[in-house]
Order: structure tokens, then sequence, then C-alpha cells
């Protein structure tokens, strides 16, 4: 029997933060941390939230530290705004348990990221997104993120398996290439009209809302949403000089990522840098933060012209 929680497909477009998972100083996860986090991004008017996506750090935590993030976060939202979790994993029975347990949570989509480590087949990747499919009757949104995954979601791939199940519904694009989300977007709203994409790296709002694409699920959303919001307003607005101003704020901010590898805790501690006073403790392999690091993210910040508060 399927696991539904909806009885519409809306289509979904916007700002949607990937949210970092907040974690006190033992590394145990922050409810509280995380709640703060919520209501801030609420305040300030973004379209949806998105839990335990690259950003929430899925990959080190087991399945059941992810049932209950999710679980707190759900249930924490109420919905005030869409909240999408991140389901994926390696094996197939992992995502169907964490799939079904979102949809029972009440979260609005599941957000799957294909396999990675193992290359598939294109039929052994059809077959595991056919399995959540047609076991969770919720909307979901692939996950496209090739230079972690090592495998792309190609747009012929993502048409084939959009033109079968209604309830594929999105994609997030976390791809540095531009002809690939005018790809995705021509070719799958070509197959499914209300079909979202959303770019996964913050300069590629504005290209993306221009080929016809939907909005972004960037991390900048998480410590600057002001700009992301503001882009896709003008751009609404056909207001091109703020449209170009927004966009010529958003390219500073890339470098931001590459402060250190991984880069979760630079997000985490450009949000405290912006006046969310969350704990900014991560998982290991992630390396300590430190002045150097400091001294960069500010600098980022200044050439952005996002504010920065002292906590």
């Amino acid at each position: 029997m399927k696991i539904s929680n909806m009885t519409m497909r809306p289509h979904h477009t916007g700002i949607i933060p990937p949210v970092p998972t907040i974690l006190d100083q033992s590394g145990k996860f922050d409810p509280s941390g995380m709640k703060l986090l919520i209501d801030s991004l609420i305040r300030q008017g973004v379209q949806g939230l998105f839990f335990l996506g690259t950003a929430g750090e899925f990959s080190l935590f087991s399945t059941e530290q992810r049932e209950e993030i999710a679980e707190v976060c759900v249930k924490y939202t109420n919905g005030r705004l869409p909240v999408w979790i991140g389901t994926g994993s390696n094996t197939t029975a992992e995502t169907l348990r964490l799939s079904k347990h979102a949809a029972e949570q009440g979260a609005t989509g599941i957000v799957v990221i294909n396999p990675y480590y193992y290359k598939l087949s294109e039929e052994a990747l059809f077959s595991h997104y056919a399995s959540i499919l047609e076991a969770v009757d919720v909307p979901l949104m692939l996950y496209n993120f090739p230079a972690l995954t090592g495998q792309d979601l190609s747009p012929a791939f993502v048409s084939r398996l959009a033109a079968k199940y209604t309830n594929v519904t999105g994609i997030k694009e976390t791809v540095d290439q531009l002809s690939h989300i005018r790809q995705m977007i021509m070719q799958v709203k070509a197959v499914k009209p209300d079909f979202s994409v959303f770019c996964g790296f913050d300069e590629y709002l504005l290209p993306t809302l221009a080929a016809g694409g939907d909005g972004a699920i960037a991390a900048s959303a998480n410590f600057a949403p002001q700009l992301m919001l503001g882009l896709l307003s003008s751009f609404l607005k056909n207001d091109m000089a703020e449209v170009l101003e927004f966009h010529r704020r958003i390219i500073e901010i890339p470098p931001l990522y590459g402060i250190d590898d991984p880069f979760i805790p630079s997000i985490k501690e450009a949000i405290r840098l912006a006046g969310v006073p969350v704990s900014t403790f991560c998982l290991a392999p992630a390396n300590p933060w430190n002045a150097d690091k400091e001294v960069t993210l500010k600098e980022i910040f200044n050439r952005a012209g996002i504010s920065q508060v002292s906590i």
C-alpha cells in the first residue's frame, strides 16, 4: 500500500534553503538550535525548507538519527512552510524506510539523491526510483549532484521517470554546467509542464529563472536569503536593474564553499556570522574552524554586502 499525505501535486517554486543540521558540542542533534534556525528562515520569507541534504550532513547519520531529525523538523515547522526531507541512501531498502517515515510524519515531499560509490546501469537506477515511487505517494524531488555521487541524472533519464510517475515533481540540479540545467528544463517540462527545476549552486539562479526554471535550493539561502529572494522578486517584477544588482552580489558567494572541504562548517559559521546564534559544531571528518577561515568568510560577506552580527 502506498503511503500518502497529499491529494494534489502543487508546482513548487521559489527559494528553498538546504538547512544544516544543528548539533551540540558533543555532536548530538540539537532540537532547540534547529528550531531557532527554522524560525529565522520562516521569518525571512523563504518558500520551503529542505532538511537532511548535503548541507544537513545526511550521510553521517544513522537511519534512526535521520528519522529523529526528520520528525522534529516536520513537527516543529507545523505546516508553516512546505517541508522536504532528504531520504536518499546507498541502499534501496534504507531509502524506502526513510521515505515511508517522512511521509508518515507529514512531510510535503522527499528529496532522493541517487546511490553513490557504485555506478548503476540506467535500468538499475530506474528500478531504484521506481521502488520508492510505487511505495510512497508523496511528491518526490530528484537530487542530482554528480560531483559527489559520481553519476549524473540525465535529462533523458529524468524525462523517462517523470513521464511514468506522477509523483516525480522536480529536481535539484547541483551541477556546475548551465547547459545541463537548460536541457533539464526544456526536455522534462516538455513531458511534464509542472515539473520544478531548481539550481543547487547560488550563481545559477538568474540563468535558471531566465531559462524557465523555478528557483534555487542553494546554501546561501540559509545565511543571506534576502539576496536570492530579492533576485527572484525583482525577476518576477521584470526589474532588470535590481535583478542584475542582486546577481552581482550573489556571484561573490561561491568562494565561501571553497574555504575548506567539506564545506559544511563554512555554511554553519556563515549562519552564525549572519546573526543566528546556533552551534556550528560539525561531525568528523570536518576540520575545525580557525581565525584564517573567519577572515576569509568576513571578506566574502563584505564583497556580497551581507550584514555581519557579532555573537
